[in-house]
């Protein structure tokens, strides 16, 4: 089988395909969409709401782990390759879980889900990599996880009014028959070159020898926990004070609207301040959004902190992974599903951590926590830019 590319005098791509886009787009409406719903899917099958996390954690954690997977294949057979074909079975897996009879079940089946759409944006970053100049990459980025945000916003907002107006199970079909049309929509899109590295193996001792890639992921992990893994719990805390999924929902889909308009200054800022600065910047709006919401938990509090985390996700995040884009340039692919595995793995942690005190009602205390975690984050990930020896 031979590997399209880009005819010769193909101009210099400046953002990401549209196919692409949309792919990403669903693959983060299927993450997001289940924080409003952890509570009615724990009332909705008798368990407890410590033991539902799981279908959050479970699936943050196969995303997690199956990135170095699917980033030693894309690097092997090609980044659109692989895309399509765990759409499809991500497509399968969602649609099991629309039917799942128990928890087990439902654990199981988001868990393929989570393993299967884990390779859908890291190798969309990749992809980017591949096709973007570097002068023009963050800005790209800033494209795509626009993308990603109007997902994010989406899922938090219509999986809470789908799941308490219809039913939960609605809100995992949605996405699985999005994921079949986007993986015929990727059949279009040319295999970018990639640098040959000797053997599988090869691309893996190229990233771990790496001590900057060590670092960034390191970071990637601190940030799912401190992010993503918390941010998790959002919802379910607005509801234990009597708010309902659907208006929870909406609530923290200003997460996705902070995102998508944080991401277009980000974009603005990019030419203008260092790297650095802009991780800086991100890392305070965690940490405020954060420590807002422990003082007090509201719909308004609650509002404006998923709108700051929007922001610091912007921020920090769309630094740190332009930085995964670049750290081993030849074995581009690795080095980002590593990443992506870092990022997850954190934010499983954290959701599987946190199940046992948001089942008590502690969440000011793990809200607390996650803002005071930020700070040494933050201080690591900005020294760590400045110091770091950018290639030619």
């Amino acid at each position: 089988m031979t590997t399209c590319q880009d005819p010769p005098d193909a101009p210099p791509a400046t953002r990401p395909p549209a196919a692409l886009s949309a792919a990403a787009f669903v693959s983060s409406f299927d993450r997001f969409a289940i924080s409003p719903m952890l509570v009615l899917i724990a009332s909705g099958m008798g368990a407890p709401l410590a033991t539902t996390v799981a279908v959050a954690s479970g699936y943050f954690l196969a995303y997690g782990l199956s990135q170095p997977v699917w980033g030693l294949l894309s690097d092997r057979i090609g980044r659109v390759r692989v895309m399509r074909a765990t759409l499809l079975v991500a497509a399968a897996a969602g649609l099991f879980a629309a039917f799942a009879p128990g928890l087990t079940s439902l654990v199981a089946a988001r868990v393929v889900a989570g393993a299967c759409f884990g390779a859908v944006i890291p190798t969309s970053l990749t992809y980017v990599g591949d096709t973007v100049a570097d002068g023009q990459r963050q800005r790209a980025l800033s494209d795509l996880m626009a993308a990603t945000a109007l997902g994010t916003a989406l899922a938090t907002a219509a999986g809470g009014v789908l799941a308490q107006f219809l039913d939960w199970r609605v809100v995992f079909a949605v996405p699985a028959v999005c994921a079949v049309a986007c993986s015929f929509a990727l059949r279009r899109l040319p295999e970018p070159p990639r640098a040959p590295v000797a053997g599988m193996g090869g691309h893996l001792r190229e990233v771990l020898r790496e001590r900057w890639a060590l670092l960034v992921f390191g970071l990637a992990f601190m940030e799912g926990a401190v992010l993503l893994g918390t941010m998790t719990l959002l919802a379910a805390a607005l509801q234990s004070e009597g708010v309902s999924a659907a208006t929870a929902g909406l609530a923290t889909a200003a997460y996705g609207v902070g995102v998508v308009v944080f991401s277009r200054l980000v974009k603005a800022l990019t030419r203008r301040m260092p790297v650095w600065w802009l991780i800086a910047v991100g890392g305070a709006q965690i940490c405020l959004g954060y420590g807002i919401v422990a003082g007090r938990i509201t719909l308004a509090t609650v509002t404006v902190t998923a709108l700051l985390l929007g922001g610091g996700w912007s921020f920090m995040h769309s630094s740190l992974q332009t930085w995964a884009t670049s750290v081993v340039p030849q074995a581009r692919g690795t080095a980002v599903a590593l990443f992506a595995g870092a990022l997850f793995i954190g934010s499983s942690f954290a959701a599987s951590a946190a199940g046992p005190p948001a089942q008590h009602g502690r969440y000011a205390l793990l809200f607390g926590i996650a803002a005071l975690a930020t700070i040494p984050l933050t201080v690591t990930a900005v020294t760590g830019r400045r110091r770091w020896p950018a290639p030619s």
